[in-house]
């Protein structure tokens, strides 16, 4: 009798017994995996699998934060802060603090974050700003008189010099908070060169790439054990009728590379053509190896965190809350996942139980469109603290010993314990499109074209099944190009 299938398999049924790519039976998808543990459950005394919905990359599927990609890199622009805010150092007109008459001057020495250009003049602050600089012993409010590339001279307001701050400072921070004007006058101080004309601030943009990367493996089979192919028999929802086929040990090797994916997002790196081994050993023309995994990201442009280690909960409790206004201080995400290893999870766990009350009491689950119950299935609690909803799961990749649990364990010092993830979407310039898109603050890339889908790519050869060649055996191949876009990694958290 043949059995219907649900819409969520993924193969298409082929009329006759045939080994082919397209009525492949993946009963490590998670897709499927219900409908083979209902149908098929002799096929699944399989052992515990790293990949699955606790995982970074089962969130991203089922959310749907995969898009497919054509060019060889990925190229986005994120805008810089909107509000003007640098760091300094400060001077007198003459080199000096004290006992000068002549207000002051301050060298733009970076901006706050690494999204904006700050030399050349090129860094916002404009003749007739008004502006804040602060320093350890005191705070000035100034008129900016003259630019001259990165130097700008001020007018303290209520004083005559800038003696508040005792000796030349290499520890200021400038912040632009409105202008001021005589009456009548244009973009232009009565005293300033023509140079100083005040010209638009244009808003700042910084690019970032990424590369995919091809990973692949294959299982194989002889003609003679070709026997254990099984086959199963299903009517579709359309109507369709036939036949698919699966290999029970070809799914171990098929799960494992679906976690090499997974774990190569996460562990990428980026060579650099010409200069390393791996350049070296692959040969590549013109191009860099590797790609920038979700760690190297956030260790790169990110935050890092070494707090909430479950030493006491209350101290827990104060380093959770200072992640907090590290957050309030790079934007407006209100929304985070956590992905999280066992220790830490229980010490989060152990905080909140400190607090009178807590829990998902409140937690919109936004992300989830509001529904707890998909949260709950997915492997997500969430709770509230603040103004932010945080939905922790427990992240297998770090616990294992077989990965990360292990590397943790040998290099406990750099051990990576959990990472914080921004939920929703942000606008960026996607040059590849020509326009300002919103997307996931994280998400896959894929190789894809009208020909060819290198999502997750399987295909047969072999004499057994698909008769492409004189090999007396079958072989299954699979291969995925792909790499991980970290958008805005500002608003991203890894827990170390």
């Amino acid at each position: 009798m043949a059995i219907t299938a649900g819409g969520l398999l993924n193969s298409t049924p082929a009329s006759i017994q045939q080994t082919l790519s397209t009525n492949y039976l993946d009963l490590s998808s998670a897709s499927n995996a219900g409908w083979g543990q209902q149908y098929v459950p002799d096929l699944m005394e399989k052992e515990a699998e790293v990949f699955g919905p606790r995982t970074i990359s089962g969130f991203l599927s089922q959310v749907g934060a995969e898009e497919a990609m054509t060019a060889d890199q990925v190229v986005w622009s994120e805008q810089g802060r909107l509000h003007l805010s640098y760091t300094c150092t400060m001077t007198d007109n003459n080199g000096n603090i004290n006992g000068s008459l002549n207000g002051g001057k301050v060298t733009i020495t970076d901006h706050i974050d690494t999204n904006a250009d700050y030399t050349s003049g090129s860094h916002g602050i404009r003749v007739n700003d008004t502006v804040i600089v602060a320093n350890p012993e005191s705070v000035i409010k100034a008129l900016v008189t003259e630019v001259d590339g990165n130097v700008v001279e001020l007018a303290p307001y209520g004083v005559a010099d800038c003696s508040a701050i005792t000796d030349a400072k290499t520890d200021c921070v400038i912040m632009v908070y409105g202008s001021e004007y005589a009456k009548g006058k244009k973009y232009l101080s009565a005293a300033a060169a023509e140079a100083d004309t005040r010209g638009a601030n244009e808003p700042s943009f910084k690019s970032y790439t990424n590369k995919p990367i091809i990973m692949k493996d294959y299982y194989e089979v002889s003609g003679s054990d070709a026997s254990r192919i099984g086959w199963v028999e299903v009517s579709t929802e359309a109507g369709q009728s036939g036949y698919l086929w699966y290999l029970k040990a070809e799914a171990d090797t098929r799960a494992r590379f679906t976690d090499y994916i997974e774990m190569a997002m996460l562990e990428g790196e980026l060579g650099v053509h010409g200069t390393d081994a791996v350049d070296n050993f692959l040969g590549t023309a013109g191009d860099s190896t590797g790609t920038q995994g979700l760690f190297a990201a956030i260790t790169s442009r990110g935050n890092v965190t070494s707090g909430v280690t479950g030493v006491n909960a209350a101290t827990d409790l104060a380093e959770f809350d200072a992640i907090l206004a590290e957050f309030d201080k790079q934007g407006a995400i209100e929304e985070y996942m956590m992905f999280v290893n066992r220790a830490t999870s229980l010490a989060i766990d152990d905080m909140l139980a400190s607090m009178n009350s807590y829990g998902a009491g409140g937690t919109s689950y936004g992300v989830f469109d509001n529904s707890e119950d998909m949260a709950l299935n997915l492997g997500f609690t969430g709770f509230r603290r603040g103004s932010y909803d945080f939905y922790k799961s427990d992240f297998r990749y770090l616990n294992d010993k077989a990965t990360r649990g292990g590397i943790n364990d040998a290099a406990s010092a750099n051990a990576i314990r959990g990472v914080m993830i921004p939920a929703g979407t942000s606008s960026v310039y996607d040059q590849t499109v020509g326009s300002s898109i919103k997307r996931p603050f994280l998400h896959v890339r894929y190789r894809a074209s009208q020909t060819d889908d290198r999502r997750m790519k399987t295909w047969v050869t072999g004499s057994v099944g698909a008769a492409t060649s004189a090999l007396d055996v079958m072989q299954i191949h699979m291969l995925s190009e792909r790499c991980l876009v970290t958008q805005g990694a500002n608003n991203f958290m890894l827990m170390k």
